[in-house]
């Protein structure tokens, strides 16, 4: 590619810019001010290359001996997987599991009391209740509702949100006028008091309340026990027998 020469032997400008010929005969514009710009970036850029050649070298000097690279890559990840946990050694270990044992214990034992309170609730509730409501002791029973769950608060339990009832050998006491249902709380107490060994001394118009009819010597018969004497003494002497039943 020659410069363009005029018949002076001057160079030929086209807008300011000279014109070169190529070989081939096309002419072309050179802009000597931009190619001079283009040549220092690209030298610059050569030069940032060149350094970073450099200090890949150096970096690889490191690996020299090396010769499987995904292997030695592997490493290094596992290498720093530990200095993240370098503070959790085996003791360090055992401490985290038992500071993790201690609060979940303790929000375990929280949940339990709780749960046992409510339970407790709805036992006094639904049983308790039941015996504080309960038309056989108002009515048949001559012994206070407190002194009748004491004896026989034990058989009754809450199964699905449910008063249930079992007999002496833990079996459930059905209904009798509904066959193949549980009985409710009052036929199920009359089902535990006609099993009673001492219900002459529970059920109203029996010893307990001094009833019944007279013996050979017009006076009424004597209650079984130590049962005379005053109301008082009489409900006295029948919570001590229960209570020793």
């Amino acid at each position: 590619m020659k410069l363009k020469l005029d018949e002076n032997g001057n160079a030929v400008l086209q807008e300011g810019k000279p014109v070169y010929v190529h070989d081939d005969g096309k002419e072309l514009a050179v802009d000597v001010a931009q190619l001079t710009s283009r040549a220092q970036y690209l030298a610059g850029e050569a030069e940032k290359a060149f350094q970073q050649r450099d200090e890949a070298k150096k970096a690889l000097k490191a690996f020299e001996g090396l010769e499987d690279p995904a292997a030695a890559r592997k490493a290094l990840e596992t290498v720093a997987s530990l200095d993240q946990k370098r503070l959790i050694d085996a003791g360090e270990v055992e401490k985290v599991k038992s500071e993790i044992s201690k609060a979940f214990q303790a929000q375990l034992d929280e949940a339990n009391t709780k749960a046992q309170t409510l339970e407790q609730q709805l036992y006094g509730e639904k049983i308790g209740g039941s015996f504080a409501r309960s038309k056989v002791i108002a009515e048949k029973l001559a012994v206070p509702a407190d002194m009748v769950q004491a004896t026989f608060g034990n058989r009754f339990k809450i199964e699905d949100g449910k008063v249930v009832a079992y007999d002496a050998n833990g079996n459930k006491i059905f209904s009798r006028a509904r066959p193949g249902e549980l009985a409710d709380f009052d036929e199920a107490l009359e089902t535990l008091v006609e099993q009673y060994p001492y219900k002459d001394h529970i059920l109203k118009g029996s010893g307990a309340n001094g009833g019944g009819a007279p013996n050979g010597n017009g006076q009424p018969p004597k209650p079984k026990g130590n049962l005379g004497g005053s109301k008082e003494e009489r409900l006295a002497a029948i919570n001590a027998q229960i209570q020793n039943a």
